[in-house]
């Protein structure tokens, strides 16, 4: 069954190691990332965007899919069905479809408001056993729309929105969405060591984990984030597989491609893509 995803992170951080946030976007993105955290005895979160809700005809859709896989997958291993920067009515849809996990981005709104939007999703929250995630100080780039300059947080801010009650705490260090541009400079350490003096326990996040060298990551990982959100490097990979595949020119038969056949090679890339990940955030045989 899903589950919060608090005692996750919660262990992560006392043993200095990441969870992966992997999202997914049908059917076998989803089998192949459950699959994989099983193979290693990993946590995981699935994580998805309000785009990718949509996309997969809702969110209830999603939670049986969900549920139904780590039924018939025999799967054992904490999972957690995390919205990934959701709107204040996006995280309310998630709560009532099932998701044990919601994450609310209020960093586009002026910080009282954060607060105010923040205060009453952890409410609900709380009540109904669902881990919650916040964001300060927007992240870089593009996804689903969310548009953000690559901000580094304010610790004082960052301290603010952990008092709420969240579960976890995302602020911006420099990371952004998609692929680094060549000019990059690079995560902020300086903030993020600031704000892990001024949150104390809370379970930090990293977004955008595509791209960002190994060396980082293992840093970021020893100031306390304890969540890694993976995307761009999944889509590529499955891109990649995907291209090579169909132009092989394999399974024509006159008849078309079988869409079991094409994808598969995409799913085996993402297989790859979260053991190589899982690996370097430290969470293999941490279920």
């Amino acid at each position: 069954m899903l589950v919060s995803a608090k005692e996750m992170l919660t262990k992560a951080k006392a043993g200095k190691y990441a969870v992966g946030q992997f999202n997914i976007n049908n059917l076998e993105w989803t089998k192949s990332i459950l699959l994989t955290a099983q193979e290693l005895n990993s946590p995981v979160i699935l994580g998805v965007s309000e785009g990718a809700g949509k996309y997969m005809c809702g969110y209830k859709t999603i939670v049986g899919m969900v549920n139904g896989m780590l039924e018939e997958l025999k799967i054992t291993v904490p999972v957690a069905l995390h919205l990934d920067h959701g709107s204040y009515d996006g995280a309310l849809a998630c709560i009532e479809a099932g998701f044990s996990s919601v994450m609310f981005d209020g960093s586009h709104y002026p910080i009282d408001e954060n607060v105010a939007k923040t205060t009453e999703l952890v409410k609900i929250c709380n009540e109904k056993g669902i881990s919650i995630e916040a964001e300060v100080g927007s992240i870089g780039g593009e996804e689903d729309g969310v548009v953000g300059a690559g901000e580094c947080a304010d610790p004082d801010e960052c301290k603010m929105i952990a008092d709420l009650g969240v579960t976890m705490l995302a602020a911006g260090i420099g990371n952004i969405h998609g692929k680094y541009p060549e000019n990059w400079a690079g995560l902020s350490f300086e903030t993020l060591d600031a704000v892990q003096q001024k949150t104390g326990d809370m379970p930090l996040v990293l977004h955008g984990g595509t791209g960002i060298p190994a060396d980082m990551i293992q840093k970021a990982i020893s100031l306390g984030v304890s969540k890694i959100n993976v995307n761009t490097e999944c889509q590529l990979a499955f891109q990649e597989a995907t291209r090579k595949y169909i132009e092989a020119g394999k399974d024509l038969e006159g008849k078309g491609f079988d869409p079991r056949k094409l994808l598969a090679p995409g799913a085996e890339a993402i297989k790859a893509t979260v053991k190589e990940k899982m690996e370097l955030f430290g969470s293999v045989g941490k279920a």
